[in-house]
């Protein structure tokens, strides 16, 4: 019989539940709640808890910390989506005298701005807002600890002023945009500013004895972009299956692939190592392989997680009430890898294109840079992908762009691929900024920079 699609195998669900109860005991947790993502659909949500009869549920609130920021981030790319902004803006265009106004609106999503990690003391996640009632006080008198641009450093601040530009340019409130431009569409009942019931308590379990105190709940007023949200398994799963698929009411395929991709490498050595980086308002990492996506979060008494794969179609959320305890991230990766290798994706069957252009299926097939040997392969979404032969080197897809093509990643990302023809109308070689591709290595004739030696090839006697 066969498996609905829909569903996992049992084994899976065994392996799944599992890893969370490992997680919960061996990270004693007042409480755990993890929910599977495939094929944007919710397949799996599982539970653990220190209460008997009182496990959590997909629509029990936990505090998500830093995650606000990716919501924070797609309210900002909606801005640039409708030409109102453009990332390479500088803060002050649209929101002046800040005195961090140098940094632009990309650096800030990037943690590229050089501004502070945290705002001045007290620790703004265990104080109220109220003691920062104006951003001037969330920056303080010296708002830089780098040159703007230079390296990546993680920036609570940055967030909150990027929430104070969606505020500049929306005229409303960051909560009531955020409601009114993502939460709505997507179907977020659940993810609000303050805690609504069902919700879990956020606990300090002591580090050398199980016992645990209450943490208390504190409204971050400005600081909210940057951490303030509330939401559960189920709500974060939706979401999760929007980042990776995008939607046209709120942000296109093509604007959720840009929130992804790498914007700022890792500054320290350690992250570089473990090939962290960092998009627009969204985490990066190579894990074993597996390139994941998305966002943690801690604030007093709460860990979240947020865990995408886009090849694998899976995404894992996790949410636990301790300030301390399960690695949260590993636990993510971990579930997106269970299911991905027990039930890897099945691929949609070949098929031929409908139609091609015959001027570049001509371009296709073998190219040399000197001795450096790849090939040229027409997609089945109309790009073309150059990759070396030896499996090392330079890859990059292309765009067709007004009869040239444009690189998409990689080396040649914004290049130009121009197919140049000879007097006979046919294809002489590939240009892709300034580099000459021929059909054979150094061929005579072909405008090789520097030229091609006229007594060509030979051996020693």
């Amino acid at each position: 019989m066969t498996q609905p699609l829909e569903e996992l195998l049992p084994a899976t669900r065994r392996a799944l539940l599992h890893r969370i109860a490992v997680a919960q005991t061996e990270g004693r947790a007042p409480s755990l709640v993890a929910a599977v993502v495939r094929d944007g659909r919710t397949v799996w949500n599982g539970a653990r808890t220190s209460v008997d009869g009182h496990a959590p549920d997909a629509n029990v609130q936990y505090r998500i910390g830093s995650i606000t920021k990716t919501f924070t981030a797609v309210l900002v790319l909606r801005l640039r989506d409708e030409s109102l902004l453009d990332l390479g803006d500088p803060l002050e265009k649209h929101l002046p005298g800040t005195g961090a106004g140098e940094a632009t609106i990309a650096h800030l999503l990037a943690h590229t701005g050089g501004l502070a990690a945290e705002s001045p003391s007290p620790w703004w996640e265990r104080t109220p807002g109220s003691l920062r009632p104006e951003l001037s006080d969330v920056l303080g008198e010296e708002p830089h600890r780098h040159p703007v641009g230079r390296r990546f450093h993680y920036s609570n601040p940055g967030f909150t002023l990027l929430g104070a530009l969606v505020e500049r340019m929306r005229g409303a409130s960051w909560q009531d945009v955020l409601r009114r431009e993502v939460l709505e569409p997507l179907g977020l009942t659940r993810t609000t500013w303050h805690p609504e019931a069902p919700h879990a308590g956020g606990w300090a379990v002591h580090p050398w004895a199980d016992v645990m105190m209450p943490e208390r709940v504190e409204d971050l007023g400005k600081m909210g972009p940057a951490g303030q949200l509330w939401s559960t398994a189920a709500d974060l799963a939706r979401f999760a299956a929007f980042l990776a698929k995008g939607d046209d009411r709120v942000l296109g395929a093509a604007s959720v692939q840009e929130m992804r991709a790498p914007a700022a490498a890792a500054g320290d050595a350690a992250d570089v190592s473990a090939g962290s980086a960092y998009g627009l308002g969204m985490q990066i990492q190579d894990r074993d392989g597996r390139l994941l996506v998305g966002h943690g979060g801690s604030v007093p008494g709460f860990l979240a997680q947020l865990t995408i794969s886009v090849e694998d179609d899976v995404a894992a959320v996790v949410l636990a009430n301790c300030t301390s305890g399960p690695v949260v991230s590993e636990v993510a990766a971990d579930l997106v890898r269970i299911v991905a290798e027990a039930e890897p994706r099945i691929p949609e069957p070949w098929r031929p294109l409908p139609e091609v252009d015959q001027s570049v299926l001509e371009l296709v097939g073998p190219w040399y840079w000197g001795t450096h040997s790849f090939v040229l392969r027409l997609e089945a979404d109309g790009a073309v992908s150059l990759d070396p032969l030896s499996g090392v080197g330079r890859s990059a897809r292309f765009r067709r762009d007004d009869g040239d093509w444009t690189g998409l990643n990689g080396y040649f990302a914004g290049e130009r691929l121009q197919a140049v023809r000879g007097p006979d109308k046919r294809v002489s070689h590939l240009d892709i900024g300034s580099f000459v591709f021929t059909r054979q290595p150094y061929e005579e004739g072909a405008p090789v920079p520097g030229g091609v030696d006229l007594e060509g090839w030979r051996g020693i006697a």
